[in-house]
């Protein structure tokens, strides 16, 4: 299933979201209005949107504000994504030049920070104080993320337990949060939050390791940036973290290199060892595993066409190309 016929289910309910987007991003500075314009519209797979409307929609939610925290949470996740490509200096995203290249590094962080205000705007009004917590408790935990990401470049002794939670801080926390909006917008009982909540743990975290994945063996083209980067940025994530461990001495001697001094010199050669060794398969293994916990995590969810499209999304994390 493509993730356009998975979001069929909640094709108008994604346009109410857009809608809000546009509405919100509005600013009467005007190089605001172009770079937060510019990051929106690239593209994206609205997954973390698209996991609030569906979450409410599994139980049962009638209202309107799950498209105001829908966009909430592209907000938060869009300011991380501005702020991330100064940090890494990156100069693709999404198949075109990222924010920073087209627009410098001030304007970037300077807009990342309005979205990040804006969120906090909305959220308040939907006026629900387990709401505010939800997403100002992520929202810490994300920035804490990033820097435990920061701390982790070019340590080549970083084991799989650090990196599992830089991933969970950093990336699957949103998709926590997310799913647990969902819930609570929906009266779920504190069980079925908790559950709905561990479900978007769970698919943020083999997401993320799909797209360590891709990073040495994806195709360009399909995934909008460079191959690679992750290394040329000294960032020992899975696959390398693997060949270190169980690949041969030369083969570790190479990743540990590479990721001590970044650049893209040896990667040729690290990605040699990262296919010889079996690193992408454990890597993908693992996401599969997270992607079996997310669907076991919601057993207890009645069922429903939300609930089959939350149980397809955990298929379709593991199994993309980009």
């Amino acid at each position: 299933m493509t993730l356009e016929e998975l979001y069929g289910l909640i094709g108008p309910d994604m346009k109410a979201v857009d809608a809000v987007i546009r509405d919100r991003l509005y600013s009467e500075v005007v190089l605001v209005r172009q770079v937060a314009e510019y990051i929106i519209s690239s593209g994206g797979k609205r997954m973390r949107p698209a996991l609030v409307l569906l979450a409410a929609g599994a139980l049962n939610y009638q209202g309107k504000r799950h498209h105001e925290l829908a966009a909430v949470i592209e907000f938060i996740h869009t300011a991380t994504l501005l702020h991330d490509d100064v940090v890494d200096e990156s100069a693709l995203r999404r198949g075109r030049d990222t924010a920073n290249a087209t627009f410098g590094n001030a304007a970037s962080v300077l807009v990342g920070d309005f979205l990040y205000s804006r969120a906090f705007q909305m959220m308040v009004m939907v006026d629900n104080m387990r709401v505010m917590q939800v997403l100002s408790d992520a929202t810490n935990i994300i920035a804490e993320g990033e820097v435990l990401q920061l701390m982790n470049c070019h340590d080549a002794d970083v084991d799989e337990t650090r990196y599992m939670q830089v991933i969970h801080y950093k990336t699957a926390k949103l998709f926590e949060a997310a799913a647990q909006l969902g819930a609570i917008l929906g009266e779920a009982s504190p069980e079925l939050e908790k559950a709905m909540a561990s479900y978007g743990m769970h698919l943020g975290t083999a997401f993320q390791l799909v797209d360590d994945v891709l990073d040495y063996s994806g195709k360009e083209a399909d995934t909008g940036k460079h191959l690679g980067d992750d290394l040329a940025e000294g960032k020992p994530t899975l696959p390398l973290i693997y060949v270190m461990q169980h690949g041969t001495p030369e083969q570790a001697a190479c990743v540990r290199k590479a990721i001590e001094e970044g650049g893209r010199d040896d990667f040729p050669a690290v990605l040699e060892a990262i296919r010889a060794s079996g690193a992408l398969m454990h890597a993908r293994a693992r996401a599969e595993k997270e992607a079996a916990l997310a669907r076991e995590a919601i057993s207890a969810l009645g069922d429903s066409n939300y609930k089959k499209a939350l149980l397809q999304l955990t298929l379709f994390a593991v199994e993309r190309n980009h």
